[in-house]
């Protein structure tokens, strides 16, 4: 095809152990359908490698490379916080989009991250109209959040799942180890600023077979210290020590965050990070127990090693149909994982419009949490369970996981004027 279109890739926000595995599938995809697409530029810091005309040559990239994104973890390409404004707003950026666009004949975009990327993907799938240029945007979903709308979970969700109960597990053995003489209480801070995902996934760590005191604090339910202090201690009382999950999201009956710093992020949202320490002081101040703090951080969505199988399947899915539904004409819209079956876990590739997904969240349903809000429910595991379900180990050598980093050879700038991104 002479007028074949360029595509355009790029990672944003928060990256995970597995939106590489996106990206893998997308450009291989690409990549097998070179007579509809051309080259596919990836933009160096997401959207702001758009604005800035710095992109990135993945055709410069070999094979193997390429197929090796599937077992790293993170942002090959590099990612950002950074939100369009409307049009109306800040044309200049849309302008700007278009000039680099046309400068390099693109015309797919290819958008890989949570709400706020949902909501930037979406303003620019509107260029077309509003601006008179085609092009054609897909959302590819990631968030280890979990909380986009229609798609039944995100790619990136499974493996913090998978990390975090697994650690609660582990972390749990560890103290009731020592409970009799040292710790009685375990805290451990996860991600999750308004809806309480990776927070369940702590409930996960005990079974029938293996009974672990868990107590889960969720953004969905109001912290209620008395009531809190009243769970922690029947369950030492119980099993002679206790592991707190929290979530970094959760609310004072003021609304205010236990772990707000006063700061804020790029996208405008209050800088969490911090409410283990509070917490375990808490228990201190209020029962006297000895304790551990740990904050999950960056390890948790950064844990390759220990991916959920079907999470890599999933990720790698949804950049490959990202693609195929931009072959197919489609603009302005998201592929999802549409569940089938729990038990043998079956799903498989659905779409929904962008209209649907930019700047909603999906909470935590209230059937999925214990009456007593401090655990999950046997329908909550029952969704849970099949996320985190199979093994998908990177190549080791010398002990340690083999990772690939890519050349991210610059493609030539064509424009002669600079952008500034504030």
């Amino acid at each position: 095809m002479a007028n074949k279109k360029n595509a355009f890739y790029a990672q944003s926000g928060g990256v995970t152990a597995v939106i590489n595995a996106s990206a893998c599938g997308l450009i291989e995809t690409a990549r097998a359908n070179k007579d509809k697409i051309g080259k596919v530029y990836a933009g160096r810091n997401g959207i702001i490698g758009a604005l800035t005309e710095d992109l990135i040559d993945t055709s410069k990239e070999s094979k193997k490379d390429i197929a090796a994104l599937r077992h790293t973890p993170s942002g090959a390409f590099g990612s950002c916080r950074y939100k369009l404004k409307s049009v109306e707003e800040n044309r200049r950026e849309y302008e700007r989009l278009i000039e680099v666009f046309e400068a390099h004949n693109i015309g797919y975009f290819f958008y890989n991250g949570g709400g706020d990327s949902a909501d930037t993907c979406l303003k620019v799938s509107q260029l077309s109209k509003k601006m008179g240029y085609p092009i054609q945007a897909i959302h590819v979903p990631k968030t280890v959040d979990n909380d986009l709308p229609i798609t039944d979970n995100c790619p990136g969700f499974g493996s913090v799942a998978k990390y975090i109960a697994t650690s609660v597990r582990e972390a749990s053995f560890d103290v009731r180890s020592m409970a009799k003489t040292s710790t009685k209480v375990f805290v451990v801070e996860v991600m999750g600023r308004h809806a309480g995902w990776i927070a369940a996934a702590g409930g996960l760590a005990t079974t029938e077979d293996t009974d672990l005191p868990i107590v889960i604090l969720f953004p969905e339910v109001i912290f209620d210290r008395a009531k809190f202090m009243a769970k922690v201690k029947e369950k030492v009382d119980q099993y002679g020590y206790v592991s707190v999950v929290v979530s970094e999201g959760v609310k004072d009956p003021e609304g205010k965050f236990l772990a707000d710093q006063g700061l804020m992020d790029a996208f405008g949202h209050a800088q969490l990070g911090g409410v283990a320490p509070v917490v375990a002081n808490m228990i201190r101040e209020d029962l006297g127990l000895k304790y551990h703090w740990a904050v999950a951080d960056y390890l948790q969505r950064a844990a390759r090693h220990i991916a959920s199988k079907n999470d890599v399947e999933q990720a790698y899915a949804m950049g490959k149909a990202a693609v195929e539904l931009a072959l197919k004409g489609k603009n302005s819209v998201m592929p999802t994982v549409v569940r089938k079956k729990d038990s043998p876990y079956r799903w498989s590739v659905g779409e929904a419009p962008l209209s649907r997904v930019a700047n909603k969240e999906k909470m935590m349903p209230k059937s999925f949490i214990s009456r007593d809000g401090f655990d999950i429910t046997p329908k909550c595991r029952k969704y849970l369970e099949p996320l985190i379900k199979g093994e998908d180990y990177p190549p080791y050598k010398n002990g340690l996981p083999q990772y690939v980093m890519l050349k991210n050879v610059a493609v030539e700038k064509k424009l002669d004027t600079e952008f500034e991104v504030k």
